[in-house]
């Protein structure tokens, strides 16, 4: 299978096409900087913001996965033209996969919810009447674009929303600070940590559990079986973020300094995702819970030298 990836620098973008690459997929890349964590993947060096579809690799590809995107959320309240940089890039990306006759996956997120604070959500529970966010803003309107493209051209899609994805490759802390490896930096270092929303209960993805689910996806999507779905891809149990800070404390045998503030405008409280669909219709089956996921992010963080 010929796989192409926007963001394939990212997070998400980088598991997934070393895990696709190790099955013996070709994957093609495209992010605006170079990967900082590997040199395996091949990248074409693109800005989505300023390039239009006919720039993209010509393939052919079987797929494309797009992943990029600008997606801290209290940074895109703080500059919110960064939210329809997203919209643009969604775009851009969509339009690819229409010109190319290709099938799309589209990264988008439990902030498409708002801050709900239902004990545990369903996929149907989305409200798009409302944005939380800017951020939350820039993913309802992808998978807006998203299903008018199925709608008037017939195009193939699966959306996913993502939820906390944590793990291997995600402390790049120069470009983005996720609130996982900035509390083992912290902590690890003795240094004071600040916790904005005590009561905060979030559903952790181990990266791993992402990468499957997301590749159950792809081969259903490109063979046929599953078309035409948005999908909740978590770990689908909720935990604090005092719950984070008492299990990496104890990972590395450290008292944490913490203080605690009231959450930040546009950042949702309470999320736990209903997996019941990505189960039913992947065989989807998260297998790293938050107390084995954290202990592997603190020994990826000590063997990478990013501590």
């Amino acid at each position: 299978m010929k796989v192409l990836i926007t963001g394939s620098s990212g997070q998400i973008g980088t598991n997934l096409a070393l895990h696709l690459m190790d099955r013996g997929d070709h994957v093609i890349g495209i992010d605006r900087r170079p990967n900082t964590w590997t040199d395996r993947i091949e990248t074409c060096t693109l800005d989505l913001l300023k390039a239009r579809p006919e720039d993209l690799p010509k393939g052919p590809f079987d797929v494309i996965v797009h992943l990029a995107a600008h997606a801290k959320v209290f940074e895109l309240v703080q500059t919110p033209t960064r939210a329809m940089e997203n919209v643009v890039m969604s775009f851009t990306a969509l339009e690819y996969a229409r010109r190319q006759n290709i099938p799309i996956i589209f990264g988008s997120s439990r902030e498409v919810y708002g801050d709900i604070r239902r004990h545990v959500t369903e996929e149907a529970e989305a409200d798009f009447v409302v944005a939380e966010s800017p951020y939350s803003a820039s993913k309802i309107a992808g998978e807006a674009f998203i299903y008018s493209y199925a709608e008037c051209y017939g195009l193939p899609y699966l959306v996913f929303r993502f939820s906390n994805v944590y793990g291997r490759f995600d402390n790049d802390i120069e470009r983005m600070e996720r609130v996982l490896p900035l509390f083992i930096r912290k902590i690890y270092r003795d240094e004071p940590i600040v916790v904005f929303g005590k009561e905060k209960v979030l559903d952790f993805t181990y990266v791993d559990d992402c990468v499957n689910g997301i590749t159950r996806g792809l081969d259903a999507l490109v063979s046929g079986k599953v078309i035409n779905q948005t999908i909740n891809l978590a770990y689908g149990q909720g935990s604090t973020l005092v719950d984070a800070i008492n299990i990496i404390s104890l990972a590395l045998g450290k008292t944490p300094k913490v203080t605690y503030e009231p959450a930040r405008p546009g950042e949702v409280t309470r999320y736990v995702a209903d997996i019941t669909k990505a189960r039913t219709l992947l065989g989807y089956d998260p297998q790293t819970p938050l107390t084995a996921g954290l202990p592997k992010s603190i020994q990826w963080a000590k063997e990478s030298g990013t501590l």
